[in-house]
């Protein structure tokens, strides 16, 4: 009688080695998956939104460039931020020449004329799309708006580079230093067919 001739050794061996191939497969995924998502809430984002909403004065210059569709428009922006006051003024060569736009408690007023519901009509004439200039007040400063909801994500430097609020997106595509903190260099609005660049010169002022 002839013994059967024992089971080949590299058979499990093989399945062995594929089994163990699949599974460093599957950790190799699951790490870059891992690795490009970022943090929801970083440490210390909370006491710098905090922080930032307190602020109440501050000056900004900068740039805005405004595509419409096939349509748009060039200014220079001077923004100036007195506790709840706000005061843009934008004058460029294309489109709309000059305005000045005043938001505070009792409404929105455009080029000096007394606050009003109908203030938010002239400026959407004006301007062609209603500039969210409520918002734009925290969005220039890298956080959303505490009046509404809102979803953000972050870069690896734990400063927002994405922001979603009120039907606009805000993408933070540059931070620059001003008085030890960082600040918003370059952001682009987006909401409906408008997208709006605004690069910021210069911040004055932040306290």
């Amino acid at each position: 009688m002839r013994a059967n001739p024992p089971a080949s050794p590299g058979i499990g061996a093989a399945s062995r080695l594929r089994a163990a191939r699949a599974c460093l497969l599957l950790v190799a995924v699951l790490l870059a998956s891992c690795a490009t998502v970022a943090p929801m809430h970083p440490a210390g984002w909370t006491e710098r939104l905090q922080l930032l909403q307190r602020i109440g004065n501050w000056d900004l210059q900068g740039r805005a460039a405004v595509a419409i569709g096939s349509r748009g428009w060039q200014a220079s922006v001077d923004w100036r931020q007195h506790a709840d006051q706000s005061v843009v003024h934008l004058a460029g060569p294309l489109g709309i020449g000059a305005s000045v736009l005043a938001l505070g408690p009792d409404g929105l007023s455009v080029n000096g004329s007394p606050p009003s519901p109908q203030g938010v009509e002239i400026m959407e004439r004006r301007l062609g799309f209603a500039l969210p200039v409520a918002n734009l007040r925290y969005w220039l400063l890298g956080i959303p708006d505490p009046a509404g909801p809102s979803s953000v994500r972050f870069n690896a430097q734990d400063r927002v580079s994405h922001l979603e609020q009120a039907g606009w997106t805000v993408d933070f595509l540059r931070y620059r230093v001003h008085a030890g903190d960082w600040l918003p260099a370059l952001l682009v609005l987006r909401s409906e067919g408008v997208r709006v660049r605004i690069v910021v010169d210069q911040w004055k002022g932040v306290r």
